[in-house]
């Protein structure tokens, strides 16, 4: 893997991780594309970047993510499922991977599926609009006797059930082409929570399930890291981490106010086109 390579693959991974139209399916994509052979450390880049990602919601988020450990619980509540079913179904997962007709077909039909949610959820993308204070006020006494006002991110409505049935949808993901942004996403608004704090919770829960992911990828495949290997690791973060943030607070703005239906689009028409230059003999796939 060359730099230039390597760039462009953390690029691909810190605009797609949190929009949902599939960083993993984006991915394989890519890495078809650009021919780049599927070496044993081309599978521990690929899940190592995710790192850096996933830093930049802690960055971006950082007074609403160190809350109680009450929000903890509910964020380990929710990560249960995809721990223990990636577990069972690792190897699996792993042969899935390297399908890119797999992820054409998920793309196809996960647009589908965000085109009429949008219609489903509209009340609740019309309140997410309006849903603008992400800090409260909250009064107590120092030490002193007096009273103070300090300002504390405000909670997301949520309880243990409806984070473990988020959590369930995030399981989803674990086809390639299915993303885990918008399955967690829509499980937050079968939650009731409005498209602002589902996505936000999506971005949350990305934290422990990405790192425990990429975690164990990497204790895997750490025989297959050379020292030259570790600075394209390094750039890779780097690169995911910056262009993590700009996505994040660019997706927030567009779902707020129009919703997921833009990004069922493109699916559908990214999807289609792969099928179709497959159908016409020019077939994606990635060397062996």
């Amino acid at each position: 893997m060359t730099t230039a390579e390597a760039i462009i693959l953390a690029v691909v991974e810190g605009l797609t991780e949190f929009l949902p139209v599939s960083s993993t399916g984006h991915l394989i994509l890519t890495q078809a594309a650009m021919k780049l052979e599927g070496t044993a450390f081309t599978k521990v880049f690929l899940i190592n970047i995710q790192f850096g990602a996933i830093l930049s919601v802690v960055l971006l988020y950082w007074r609403r993510f160190f809350q109680s450990f009450d929000f903890y619980f509910k964020l380990f509540v929710a990560f249960i499922p995809a721990a223990v079913l990636g577990l069972l179904l690792n190897d699996l997962i792993d042969e899935l991977l390297e399908s890119v007709t797999t992820v054409a077909i998920s793309l196809v039909v996960g647009g589908v599926v965000l085109i009429f949610v949008d219609r489903i959820f509209k009340q609740q993308i019309e309140d997410a609009a309006n849903d603008t204070v992400d800090e409260v006020s909250v009064k107590s006494i120092n030490e002193l006797g007096l009273e103070e006002r300090n300002l504390h991110a405000k909670d997301l409505e949520l309880n243990y059930l409806q984070a473990f049935i988020i959590g369930c949808f995030q399981c989803i993901a674990m086809i390639p082409g299915v993303s885990r942004s918008a399955s967690t996403i829509i499980g937050g608004l079968t939650q009731k929570l409005n498209m602002k704090r589902a996505a936000e919770f999506s971005f949350f829960l990305a934290v422990p399930t990405i790192f425990a992911a990429a975690a164990y990828k990497l204790l895997k495949g750490f025989g297959d890291i050379k020292g030259s290997d570790i600075s394209l690791l390094l750039i890779g973060n780097v690169v995911s981490f910056i262009v993590g943030m700009i996505a994040i607070k660019f997706f927030i703005g567009l779902i707020t106010r129009y919703g997921l239906k833009f990004f069922g689009y493109y699916r559908i028409i990214l999807g289609l086109a792969i099928l179709a230059l497959a159908a016409m003999g020019h077939k994606l796939e990635i060397p062996g």
